[in-house]
Parts: C-alpha cells; structure tokens; sequence
C-alpha cells in the first residue's frame, strides 16, 4: 500500500521511468568496486588451498564478519529491527544458501579447479539473475536475449569441460566447476531476493546475513570435523579468513546491497561480468595460472551473452515489465 511516495515497510516508491543519474552513479562505483573484490576473492580462495579446510574458512568468515558488525552495526541493527524481525526467516534463508552454501561450493571447488575458471564460471551469474527474474518476477525476454542466456552457458560449458564439449556427454567435466556453477546459481537466486529483502540499512541486512550464514555453516564444519577433513588455520590462513571477511565479504556485500537497491537486481547483475576479467587478470598475475584458447573462448562467449541478455536495461530505468523500484528512504541519513 502506497501514502505519499512510501512503501509500507518505508522504503521510497520511484516510478521506472523516472531517472536517478546521482544514485545511478554512485550505484555503479560501488558495483564496480564489488566485482573487483570478487575477483580478488577468487585468488584468496585459491591461496586458501592447505591454509585452511573449506567448511572452517566458511564459518570462521562469517563469524567474523559478525564480531566486526558488532562494533559499528549495532545501531543500525536496533533501528531497523521493527522491519527486519517480521522478515527474519526470509532473511535468514538469504543468508543460508546465498552466503553459506554458496561459499562452502566456492572453497571446495578451489581445491578443485584454477581461479581463471571460478571467476568465467561466476560469469554466469548475471544471466542466472535474468532467469530468475522471467521465472519470479514475469519479466519478458526477447529472441536476443534467448540467445545471449545459451552464449553464456555455452561458455560456461566451455570452461568446464576444458575446450573440449564432448567430455560433457562423457560426464567428464571438472568437478570444481560444477560446483562453482550450482553455487552461481544460488547466488544469483539470493540476487534475486532482494528485491524483495526489507528496505533497511546495508549494515543492519548484512548483520541478519551474516548471523545465518554463520549458523548455516557450524553443520558443515562439523560434518567436515567428523570425517577427519577439518584443518584449523595456519598464521598465514589466519590472515587470509580476516582479509576475506573484510574484502569480498563485509565491503563487497555491503556495496552489492547498497547497488542493487539503488538501481535493482537486474541492472546490478550486469556488472558480475567484470568479476571473470578481473579474476582472469589476477590469477594470471598473482597465481601464476595459464590463460588457454580455450578460456579466452569461453570469456568472449560469457561476455557477450551477458550482453545481450541485458540490453533491454537502459541507463535511466529498469525494465519496463516492473513497475516500480525500491530505494531506501533514508539513503542520505545513515548507510
């Protein structure tokens, strides 16, 4: 129900057509910044390989986070709890499965594949988001778009079976894609899902994030402890759960949150495509990874899906089959 331009949770009801070029801009840097500390994560996933078991690092990251919110977060929490405490379970599923069974398949599919391949994979999280808009939202696509949700598979399908198409009939493919792919496609669900998240702070969301996450995470770790796979972090793993949880985690989620609310999940989405570009250059660089034909294939492949399946997102509104777009009433009072 709409009274005076507010929603009934307070966040401000904008018309789509309505153009936001200061909040478009500011939502646009902080999306940049994300994909960029996504793809450094994708090298911190790597360098976490025999520092640190997969399930720990996800639990320590998020128990992190947590203690960190802690400190600066708290007051943002108690404001917003009136909307979030009616949310919590919706809330916390977001947490569960976009955070910690996302990252529990990114840390295991590290151990399993090279960074250059997690970050083209995580490439298709974009067109996941498109997908889940048509399935969730109605939105219409057209024959472009079709064809620019296959490229972006056919590249992913590239990538994991390492050029060769044929080891996918063959049910050869590298496992750790796999698992980044499903991963990519929970990811691109929790997107989704903020839609329709409750318009509170990015700090307070996060805070509620992060808890469930957390939570989600203490059964794998344990599972992991009781088939003898659990390792404690050595100094240098030490350092890299602190980076993590404030990187690609605490600032990264943060800035995502903020852009997705800014200018919705659909046109935020389309900036994952830099997070592929950014990996591939990093692992290269710092890990030392080939970069084959075959992943230049699969990225010019990726790229130009996401291309076409987002063309119908203009510069000054969201797609025409919604209505509305929510921003935050409070922007310019707190984060």
């Amino acid at each position: 129900m709409f009274r005076d331009g507010l929603l009934a949770n307070g966040a401000l009801d904008v018309p789509s057509q309505r153009p936001l070029p200061r909040s478009a801009g500011r939502a646009y840097v902080l999306l940049i910044l994300t994909a960029l500390a996504w793809g450094a994560h994708t090298v911190f996933g790597r360098l976490a390989v025999g520092q640190v078991s997969p399930m720990a690092l996800v639990a320590l990251r998020w128990l992190s986070v947590c203690i960190l919110l802690c400190t600066f977060a708290g007051r943002s929490l108690r404001a917003d709890w009136p909307l979030l405490r009616p949310r919590l379970l919706y809330v916390g599923a977001m947490g569960a499965l976009g955070f910690a069974v996302y990252n529990a398949l990114y840390y295991s599919a590290a151990h399993l594949t090279t960074a250059v391949n997690m970050g083209i994979v995580q490439g298709a999280i974009p067109v996941f988001v498109v997908a889940g808009a048509v399935v969730l939202d109605s939105m219409r696509i057209n024959a472009a778009q079709g064809l620019g949700i296959a490229l972006s598979l056919i590249g992913v399908a590239v990538v994991a079976s390492a050029g060769d198409l044929t080891r996918i009939l063959a049910l050869t493919v590298n496992l750790g894609d796999l698992f980044m792919l499903v991963g990519c496609m929970l990811y691109a669900g929790y997107t989704v899902a903020l839609r329709r998240a409750p318009a509170v702070s990015p700090f307070a969301m996060l805070a509620v994030l992060a808890a469930a996450a957390f939570v989600a995470a203490l059964p794998m770790a344990a599972a992991e402890w009781a088939t003898g796979r659990l390792r404690w972090p050595t100094p240098f793993g030490w350092m890299l759960v602190l980076v993590i949880a404030v990187v690609p985690s605490l600032l990264a989620q943060s800035f995502f949150i903020r852009g997705v609310r800014l200018i919705g999940p659909e046109r935020a989405g389309v900036f994952v495509n830099l997070v592929p570009v950014f990996a591939a250059i990093m692992g290269v660089t710092f890990l030392s990874e080939p970069f084959e034909t075959y992943h230049a294939v699969a990225l010019g492949l990726v790229l130009a899906g996401i291309w076409l399946s987002e063309r119908r997102f203009g510069m000054q509104g969201l797609p025409v089959s919604f209505d509305r777009v929510t921003v935050d009433a409070r922007d310019n009072v707190r984060p």
